[in-house]
């Protein structure tokens, strides 16, 4: 009976260690401290894309440089978080190219599908407002700190012992 109180104490604690550990451990080679996308991700040769920055959060102080092989450098200056981009006409229909941003020093890259015909009017591009709702940080490195995590680990270590303590002392108060 006393082994079964403490396999359920230790499965509780390796379920809440399991269950603790952040979304944002998830491996990720694209990580940086601004958010960038291009709009749309498919376009036909000879259509524009717009460059998009994320700075509200602070991580891209300075100007931008976007390149990519399928449109010319485009620098993107430290007040604006928006540009546009022109498709050149002899892009490789189907073909996917990477569209780097490089801001502070630090790069992160994204991809752009060619489509297969060409546009016959110029591609509408989406605006966006220069502000917007700060929903939260949704899983990213944002917030955490060495000191968070080592509360936390302390708090899963503690209702482990605690487990393990009280099921061994109801094992001696019980006769067994």
């Amino acid at each position: 009976m006393r082994a079964i109180r403490v396999a359920s104490a230790a499965l509780l604690g390796m379920t809440a260690l399991a269950l603790s550990a952040p979304a944002a451990v998830a491996k990720s080679d694209n990580i940086t401290p601004f958010g960038f996308s291009v709009l749309p991700s498919t376009i036909a040769a000879g259509g524009e894309v717009a460059l998009l920055l994320e700075r509200d959060h602070g991580g891209c102080k300075g100007s931008a440089t976007v390149t990519s092989a399928v449109f010319d450098t485009i620098t993107i200056p430290s007040h604006k978080s928006q540009a546009i981009a022109v498709v050149d006409w002899d892009a490789r229909p189907g073909a996917v190219y990477r569209v780097t941003f490089t801001c502070d020093g630090v790069s992160g890259s994204t991809s752009l599908t060619i489509a297969g015909s060409r546009p016959v009017a110029p591609t509408p591009v989406p605006l966006h407002p220069g502000r917007g709702v700060q929903a939260g940080e949704g899983g990213s490195f944002a917030g955490f700190d060495l000191k968070e995590i080592g509360l936390g680990a302390a708090l899963i270590l503690g209702s482990v012992g605690t487990a393990y303590h009280l099921s061994r002392r109801r094992g001696g108060e019980d006769g067994a």
